[in-house]
């Protein structure tokens, strides 16, 4: 799998090449095996450090449901934080990946892989971007953060203290 790495700060990654995402820092693929049009989604590296390890995923929709860009699915649950879990594409919620019951720690140690949250039958939501324009966002976001732990302001969404944005 082809990627591309990002390092800032004190923060670096590998983000697949392949793979969509949104500024919600959510990533969204192909599902494997499937016709075309089903999708996985997951967190980033990036989320998965603000969120820490996933403790519980409670969602809200059953297989079947139309789901859009930005509707609340449900919560996540990490060591460092619960935030909600809003969806990133439009069509119709298909799964919960079930290896998370049994291995919730798949979100941290694989997150761009085995580690997807839940597929959709569909299309991404308005504002996904592909690795190069989510690499970018980061680099703004990740400024953004650094500059104000340093200037002595309020911290912004997404410092660690919430989870990740929506």
């Amino acid at each position: 799998m082809d990627t591309v790495r990002f390092r800032h700060a004190h923060f670096s990654a590998r983000f697949p090449a392949g793979h969509r995402y949104a500024p919600s820092h959510f990533w969204m693929a192909r599902a494997e095996g499937t016709d075309g049009d089903i999708w996985r989604v997951g967190m980033t590296k990036f989320a998965t450090r603000m969120l820490g390890e996933l403790v519980e995923m409670v969602l809200d929709v059953v297989p079947g449901q139309k789901v859009s860009g930005g509707q609340r699915l449900g919560t996540v649950e990490g060591f460092k934080a619960v935030s909600d879990l809003f969806c990133v594409m439009e069509g119709e919620f298909v799964e919960a990946n079930p290896l998370l019951r049994s291995e919730s720690c798949l979100t941290h140690s694989d997150p761009h892989g085995n580690g997807w949250l839940y597929s959709i039958r569909g299309v991404p939501a308005e504002g996904e971007t592909d690795v190069h324009g989510y690499v970018a966002l980061l680099t703004e976001t990740v400024d953004r953060l650094h500059a104000s732990r340093y200037s002595g302001s309020a911290p912004l969404a997404g410092d660690g203290d919430e989870g990740p944005p929506p």
